[in-house]
């Protein structure tokens, strides 16, 4: 069984930056798409970036520019590295791990932007 979890998150003023990282166990970590998705209070959760098992990467447009998502096979992590922090990058990040039919989140993680 997959299992996710998130680290990294906390408050952090508008202009700031962010690393999130998320520790991958309980499978082949090379053949698993890993994503960050986001959920704001009230809102549905969406996608923010993606990082294929081929190494493709598809970021959102309101992130795109200022966020960077990455792997480390050697760890078994990803990576979100989150810059220009806007308090419209408030919510609460999930890890995201697909493979075929099979799909597993982490349990999130707060990023909260505000003065």
């Amino acid at each position: 069984q997959v299992q996710l979890v998130e680290s990294g998150g906390g408050l952090v003023q508008p202009g700031g930056s962010l690393r999130l990282s998320c520790a991958f166990s309980g499978s082949i970590f090379r053949v698993y798409d890993m994503g960050w998705y986001r959920q704001a209070p009230g809102k549905q959760r969406e996608l923010v970036a993606r990082i294929f098992s081929s190494g493709s990467i598809n970021y959102a447009d309101s992130v795109k520019s200022r966020f960077t998502i990455s792997r480390d096979f050697g760890k078994n992590t990803v990576d979100l590295r989150m810059n220009s922090l806007k308090a419209e990058d408030t919510a609460v990040y999930y890890c995201n791990a697909r493979f075929g039919p099979r799909e597993f989140w982490g349990q999130g993680t707060q990023v909260t932007v505000s003065s």
